[in-house]
């Protein structure tokens, strides 16, 4: 079988080896491996593993003139190729050349920016203090009303000269568009290389690498609180599939579900306080509410006699949405989620295909991305849930596991190119896609953090 519902049954066949239950009843991509390791994020060495490839051209896009800012060389940072970097990625945007003379003090002729083509323009300044510190500004103009949007300045270390850039790009983000970019966000993905496998969290762009975990164990289904402090995952470890919640930056580590059976497919209710995850404790494999913290007693929220798995909140945790085979093959289904946890009867959400799985929300409630099989291949779908009719985003193949950015305005997904699982993202037209390309390692499961950081 390519493919079978994900997490849930994992422990079904007793008398095969963890890594022959995962190739007969996981997605190949969703098996990775976290490590034992306790500690905090360790910090990869500077040279990058991955780059970006941005391809496509979006329908509607802010032409921005941005230049190089002044003295970033001596940071050693190249800062407007990181801004530049992130708004095409948001395919919002279309940079243009700008100034490499003008910075944040300079006054520009405007109106010769607009007839050069530029709506807006950006420039700025890097300047090492004594401390060490490095002091990041910029400006934003408005060219066609001819007038100044935006001033900052950004005190940072050295280390963090990335992270102000990706700063520095989501005001210009928000202040463009009126919507927050998710550029200083961060993922978190598995890298699989050989027998041996790591939890990396980076930022969007794939740079930043931090090393979370290590093992030659695998792991399944990551999941970041809503915080952004801790990730969810099931870890087989102990030779048994249990549900473990990790702080990142401490490193401490909990079992919060390890009951009879299987114990798989975390997700975090939007308060942080509970995860919805799947149980066969008493029998078929089936949605439970526990405490994030492993307290109490599981809250069965599903009763039935398919596999029901893969589950995901609304934003205002009053549902959830889950696959399940009770209708004969897998499809996305919701379920109302009260007080007591049993919300009512499940309804179906997805009608188009015979095969659907892993759902994943938009964080206004308004869009499901999923997976669905079409002629023996896998492609990313998007479903309005207003009415209209499922699109393809992708023309590729193998696609899996997505994940809105907590803007909801991009997706990132796993898919395969020259033998490799890699990393993509894309808007919610299918227009502006971005490869991070690594260095002959497979990279799987991304999941897309919230913001704060």
């Amino acid at each position: 079988m390519r493919r079978a519902l994900i997490g849930a049954c994992s422990l079904v066949f007793h008398a095969v080896t963890t890594e022959q239950k995962l190739s007969l009843l996981l997605p190949r991509r969703r098996l990775l491996a976290w490590a034992a390791a306790s500690g905090a994020l360790a910090a990869v060495p500077a040279r990058a593993q991955i780059r970006v490839e941005i391809t496509g051209v979006g329908a509607t896009q802010l032409p921005l003139a941005l230049g190089r800012f002044r003295d970033e060389a001596t940071s050693g940072v190249a800062l407007s190729s990181i801004i530049q970097a992130d708004l095409e990625r948001s395919g919002a945007f279309r940079v243009l050349g700008g100034d490499n003379s003008l910075d944040e003090r300079s006054t520009p002729e405007l109106a010769a920016w607009r007839s050069r083509g530029a709506d807006a323009l950006v420039a700025g300044s890097v300047t090492r203090l004594a401390d060490g510190r490095f002091d990041v500004r910029f400006k934003l103009w408005d060219a066609v009303r001819g007038e100044a949007l935006l001033a900052q300045s950004k005190l940072v270390q050295a280390a963090d000269l990335r992270l102000a850039a990706h700063r520095v790009a989501d005001d210009i983000h928000l202040k463009l568009t009126g919507e927050p970019g998710v550029f200083a966000t961060r993922i978190a993905y598995v890298l699989r290389n050989g027998r041996r496998y790591s939890l990396h969290v980076t930022d969007p762009d794939g740079e930043g690498v931090q090393v979370a975990l290590a093992s030659p164990e695998p792991i399944i289904s990551p999941a970041w609180s809503p915080d952004g402090r801790r990730l969810a995952y099931v870890s087989f470890e102990t030779q048994k599939a249990a549900v473990w919640v990790q702080d990142l930056s401490t490193g401490e580590r909990r079992m919060v579900a390890g009951f009879r059976g299987s114990n798989s497919a975390p997700a975090w209710s939007p308060d942080g306080k509970r995860l919805a995850v799947t149980l066969s404790r008493e029998g078929p494999a089936q949605l439970y509410l526990i405490n994030a913290d492993g307290s109490g007693e599981p809250q069965r929220l599903t009763r039935s006699n398919a596999i029901d798995t893969e589950a995901v909140f609304s934003s205002d945790g009053r549902l959830v949405y889950f696959v399940s085979d009770r209708g004969g093959g897998p499809q996305v289904y919701r379920v109302g989620v009260n007080a007591a946890g049993d919300g009512g009867t499940p309804e179906r959400v997805t009608f188009s295909g015979d095969y659907n799985i892993s759902p994943t929300l938009s964080p206004d409630g308004r869009h499901l991305a999923y997976i669905t099989r079409q002629g023996g291949g896998f492609r990313l779908m998007l479903l309005d849930l207003t009415g209209s009719a499922p699109v393809s985003l992708t023309d590729t193949t193998d696609d899996e596991s997505p994940s809105f950015a907590p803007n909801g305005r991009l997706l990132v997904y796993t898919t395969k190119a020259q033998g490799l699982d890699v990393l993509m993202t894309t808007t919610l037209d299918g227009k502006i896609k971005t490869r991070l390309l690594s260095t002959g390692a497979d990279m799987r499961e991304p999941c897309w953090g919230p913001f704060g950081r």
